[in-house]
């Protein structure tokens, strides 16, 4: 096992010191623009993943005080009810 590793490795090295200065100079400015693809791709992941964030906490907040002015508006018209006024005194008091 240790010799076919060894023989592969041989391979290889000798693979890459055949390669012509060309080639090798293609293949890093390759592996450069990769990297820097991904970054970019990543940042534009990150914004968007902030800003649906953004985006549903502004929706909770907005259906939170929904729900609060609802329950208000429920109270002063169950209290207006029982005490024989308007909803807008059972709101003043």
């Amino acid at each position: 096992m240790r010799k076919i590793a060894l023989a592969v490795a041989a391979v290889a090295t000798l693979g890459v010191a055949a390669c012509s200065e060309g080639t090798q100079n293609a293949a890093e400015t390759t592996a450069e623009r990769a990297a820097a693809d991904t970054e970019a791709n990543l940042e534009a992941a990150g914004n968007a993943v902030s800003t649906t964030a953004a985006n549903a906490g502004a929706a909770v907040d907005n259906a939170a005080a929904n729900a609060a002015n609802s329950a208000d508006q429920a109270a002063a018209r169950a209290e207006a009810d029982l005490q024989n006024e308007t909803v807008t005194q059972a709101q003043a008091d």
